[in-house]
Formats: structure tokens, sequence, C-alpha cells
């Protein structure tokens, strides 16, 4: 079903089959050429598309070392923040729609074996996350402090910012009716907290500076028999609305210390190094530091290089050095949390993980937010406990052919997404498994008539079911609205499984079939990554593989050079420019998956055209999945579609 332009080869060894069918029963080249040239005529030679300018001429910022390219600065404007989900994760109580995080119905938040929430309006909440989407839809502080007594008579947390000194003041309540009046340290005190200081205070784009005051002036130069003898550690991450949701960990007596300060950002400095987001100032030191001294993230959201020991995530975001190997994930590949960048963590770090022996830690209970969430999605692991029981033969000399550049057979249960598309009994495409009763294909694979298309699971020879495999009829096809056969814009379609009588499964449980995962972004992976195509297609000397193959290929970025007005938005291109490695007729709607670093698979591309297969200067062309993640989440309905975003 693939045209002759079409697709990505794996150049490999046949293994003679001895269940393989006569060779008049197996599609013949011919047969195939027949199909791609009604599938697609050539293609139109069309205009270059002229880019969208923008209405608004945006200034630029002047790069550095660290910052990133002037495009991706100028995105600021286009709400490159904290809040664009396309780079960072959303907190648990929002999810992220169209590459924006939007506040969650506090119900969607998980509340068991949480600890209880007094607000600051005197009601309980079940959870931190449950009061923290309140606070969200409401857009003002909510959370007091952890405790089930929340009556108009218990204090709840308050805190200032001194006129004079700028020094900062808590009141932190015990939960049990009593509190005590602390000062903050300076040792952990950083623009982040001092942000969320100020922003409490009705600054709205928060502090000029973290500053520190000597305690010992304090009590010497000031008459102030209230102010307190102790301070605690207060860590933000800058997302805060009030020091309450901060960290706060660690009370010591103040005598002999320096205690935190801040100075409110109140009006713009009339040379102004760097512009947030927000439209604050501040100086280009500050960006790409781990430390969010915009107060929206947008100083750490396009760096190619990071300050002060920070971790450069892949997407070009800065976290700060205490986020790596923490237990919570913030890079969006997991890239902090591998086991490679987290051998050696900081002692300071490590007090941070641990949860805090006099406060409650609202990281943790963040963290255990997360993986609740986590564990509502099932995809990208596939099962390591299966075993292939595989006779390998040696085979003589003299029944080897070409030598192998590309793919190799894969086991008989290893790509535990994989499916085959069989219409009419031909199989011609393939496809992936995401989860429910959803399979994923390419468009053009697929027409709209259910009954004559059956999902074959756990398939390993073409031709030839193991006993794993699982056959299910299909119920519904949903081709994508905008499909265009001549051009194949827009190549993807989701095909529906029927569901078995009296229950909501579409097969039984079967420990060789396994879900992948569905990118929310286009940045989780970067070009020359090394991802996965799987299928049954044809091979270099032209003949159908009669058994799954597999072979690696990379990610490769500017398609444009090779394709010209043929590549679409919603394409991408894997392989390698000299075409020793591609799929090719029969792998189309096959998936091509991308691990990220801590060994989740996502469905990163589905086959969909090329310039014949393995064509030098021509790598395959790829449906890029990520970019229909709202189409495919609308269809499906679920709302745990992708990692941390139900």
């Amino acid at each position: 079903m693939r045209p002759e332009s079409l697709f990505l080869l794996f150049l490999l060894i046949l293994h003679s089959e001895t269940d393989s069918p006569p060779e008049q029963d197996r599609p013949s080249s011919l047969t195939e050429q027949t199909r791609k040239v009604q599938k697609r005529p050539p293609l139109p030679s069309l205009p270059p598309t002229t880019p969208a300018t923008s209405a608004q001429v945006i200034p630029k910022q002047e790069a550095d070392e660290f910052l990133a390219s002037h495009e991706c600065l100028d995105k600021k404007n286009q709400r490159l923040t904290r809040a664009s989900c396309s780079l960072v994760f959303c907190p648990p109580w929002e999810r992220c729609i169209d590459g924006q995080c939007s506040c969650k119905p506090p119900y969607l938040c998980p509340f068991e074996d949480m600890k209880p929430i007094c607000g600051t309006n005197h009601r309980n909440y079940r959870s931190y996350c449950q009061a923290m989407a309140v606070s969200c839809r409401n857009k003002n502080p909510l959370f007091s402090h952890f405790g089930e007594n929340c009556k108009d008579n218990i204090p709840k947390f308050k805190s200032s910012v001194d006129t004079d000194t700028g020094m900062i003041r808590i009141f932190l309540p015990d939960g049990a009716g009593g509190g005590e009046n602390l000062l903050v340290c300076q040792e952990m005190w950083d623009t982040a907290a001092a942000n969320v200081a100020c922003m409490e205070q009705k600054h709205p784009l928060g502090a000029v500076s973290a500053d520190a005051v000597d305690y010992n002036t304090l009590t010497a130069d000031r008459d102030n028999p209230d102010l307190p003898s102790s301070c605690v550690s207060i860590r933000c991450q800058g997302y805060e609305t009030s020091l309450a949701e901060c960290e706060i960990f660690n009370k010591v007596k103040t005598v002999g210390r320096k205690v935190a300060a801040a100075t409110c950002y109140k009006e713009a400095p009339e040379e102004c190094e760097f512009t947030c987001a927000n439209q604050k100032c501040i100086s280009r030191n500050q960006t790409c530091d781990g430390v969010d001294d915009c107060g929206d993230r947008s100083d750490e959201m396009c760096c190619k290089k990071c300050r002060n020991g920070a971790f450069l995530c892949r997407t070009g975001v800065c976290v700060h050095k205490e986020a790596v190997g923490d237990g919570h994930i913030d890079c969006l590949d997991g890239a902090d949390e591998s086991p490679k960048h987290t051998t050696a963590l900081s002692s300071d770090n490590m007090n941070l993980t641990q949860t805090p022996l006099e406060y409650v830690s609202r990281r943790n209970e963040t963290r255990t937010n997360r993986k609740v969430l986590e564990a509502q999605l099932q995809c990208g692991i596939p099962n390591k406990d299966l075993v292939d029981d595989v006779d390998v033969v040696e085979r003589g000399r003299s029944s080897r052919r070409k030598r192998v550049v590309g793919g190799i057979p894969a086991l008989p249960t290893q790509i535990q997404w994989q499916i085959a598309l069989e219409e009419n009994k031909r199989i011609d495409c393939g496809g992936a498994y995401i989860g429910g009763c959803w399979v994923l294909t390419a468009a053009h694979c697929v027409r709209p008539n259910p009954s004559a298309f059956r999902i074959k699971f756990s398939l390993w020879k073409k031709f030839r079911a193991q006993g794993t495999t699982d056959i299910v009829p299909v119920e519904d096809i949903q081709i994508h609205p905008n499909y265009i056969p001549t051009t194949y814009e827009n190549d993807i379609a989701l095909i529906k499984l029927q569901k078995l009588p009296f229950t909501d499964k579409c097969f039984e449980d079967n420990p060789a079939i396994r879900a992948v995962c569905v990118p929310w972004t286009t940045h989780l992976f970067q070009p020359n990554h090394t991802c996965s195509i799987s299928g049954w297609g044809r091979t270099a000397d032209g003949r159908s593989a009669q058994v799954l193959l597999w072979a690696n290929v990379s990610l490769i970025e500017g398609c444009e050079s090779s394709y010209k007005d043929r590549f679409k938005p919603g394409m991408m291109c894997a392989g390698d420019l000299e075409g020793s490695v591609d799929s090719c007729q029969g792998d189309s709607g096959g998936p091509l998956v991308c691990e990220d670093e801590l060994g989740v698979s996502y469905l990163w591309g589905i086959v969909s055209w090329g310039e014949r297969c393995g064509q030098p200067g021509f790598p395959g062309v790829y449906t890029q999945v990520a970019h229909y993640f709202e189409w495919i989440r609308l269809h499906t309905g679920w709302p745990a579609v992708t990692r941390f975003n139900s």
C-alpha cells in the first residue's frame, strides 16, 4: 500500500522460512508498484510557502555564550515560560492543553495516602494538590499548613517584608492551634524565593534581588523585643504564590547568622539587559542559572549552556543543580534523574531529598502526587519477564546472501507494541498499539471500512501466528480530517478496536502486548537521537520480509533541503543520508519509537513516505505523532494519554 517513491529500507539478509507461502501468494513487486501508482501520482510542483509574519515586531535580545538564539528568545512573547509544557512539566495540579499548562479541577487530584491541608479560607482540603488546584483556579494564595483543624480561630500562615530592611518574617502554624514566628535563614535564599515573598505582598513582578541582613546588626540597631530568635531555610521553585508553598526545613538559632531579606520590584531600570516574558528586567548573568529570577521562568527557557552548575535539559531549559537526582523528574526526557547524572549529589541536595524531620515536605507531597499520576499510565515499558523461546540456527556460507547493512530480525515478542494491519487477508501495513482499544497507523493504509480490517498483535512471522498472537476486529477508523493523499499531509489514522462481550477490554490480558507512549510535545527528542523502526517491509533485494525486522535510525533535521515543498508541517525525517538504513514497502504505518533517558518508549513517528527505499540524500519521511497529540487525545478520550498529564 505504499507509493514507489516511498519508504525506508531495511537492508537485511533474508532468512529462508520453511513456513513461507508459495512465491505466488506473496505480494509481488509488480503488484506493489501498481498499487503505488494508484495510491500516489507524481507530486505537483508547488510554490514555496511564505512564512507567516507577526503583526508585532519583537525586539531581539542579545544572546551570549549561555543564552540561545534570537529566534528562541523572541518566543518569550509567545509565552515561553514555566507554563510552556512543550518544554517543561506542568505541576500535578495543572495539565498540558495545546502546549500550555492549565488549572485542573480539584477532583482530578489524587488524595489517597496524602496529608490533609488547611487553607487560609479556613477550609480543609484532602491533599496538597487539591489545595493548589483551587489556588490555581482562583489565582490567590490558599495553602496555609498541613493539618485537619482549620477553624476560624486557628491561626494561618503569614509572611511579611520589612519596609526598612527588607527582612522576611513568617508565622508558621503547627496545625494544632499554635505556631511560631520565625525569620528566614540566608543560606538557601535566592531570587526565586524573594520573588514569591514580594509577590505575596502584592508586588506582581516579584523582587529585584535576594538580600541578607546580619541578625546581630538588627538586634543592636533596633529596639525590637519581638524579633524571632530562630530562622528556617526556605527553598522555592518560583511557581509558588506564597512562601507557605515552598519547602521549609532546618530551624536553627539566628544569633551570629545572616537572615533573608528582599528588595521588591517597583519600576524597571533605565537600562535592561534581559527582558522577561512578564516584562520584568533582570541582569543577563541571572539567566540560565537554574534559578527563576523572572518569576515566570522565562530566563531559564532558552539556554544553550548553564551557569553556576545548573543542569541543562535537552530542551534548552536550565534546572537548579539540586534538581539532579532528587527523585523529581524535571527534564522532559528524565535526564536529570538518569543514573549517569545522579552519581554525585551534594550534601545540600541530600538534605532536600530526605523528608524533613520537623516540617512536612511540600516537595515530597508533590513527588507523591506525580507518582500516583504516573502509575495511571501503563505504556512505554515492555514486559521484560517474557522470555523468548527461540532456537538460533547458524547457517552455512552457502545459504547466506548479501552482507547485513541495515536491520535485523526481531525476537518473537521483542516489539510488544507492533501490530500488523490485515486487510482482506493481506498484510501491507503496520501500526502501533497506544493503549486501551486504540491503534495508530498511517492514513494511507486504511479506508473508512472497518469490517475489511483486522489487527494482529504479537505477530512475528508474517504468514503464521505464534502462541502469543491475538487477532482483534476493528470497530471504527478515524482518518485525520485534513489528510491529503496526493501530498501525504496529515498521514495519520486512529483505529478503534471492538470490545469483548460484557467488558471494556478489546483482548484478554496478554504478557506479549504492551502499549507505547504518545508524546505530547515535539521537543521531547532532538535531532541525531537514535530511535528504532520495525515492520515486514521489503528488503534490499525487493522481497517481502517473512519475520518482523527492526533497525536503528537517527532523527534528521532539515528535511526541507531534500524534499523542498513536498515537506509539510507534521512531517519529520529519520534514517541516514547515505540510505543504508531505511524502511520500505510494507512498513507503512509502522512505528518509529524513541526511548528517553529513563527507558520509557514513545511513538515518535509513523512510517509515511520517501524517495524510493534507501535513496541517498532522501531519508525516510514519517508522520510526527506529537504534532497530532491534541487530535489523538480528542478521539481517544483519555485523561491520561501521557506522563504527568492526568
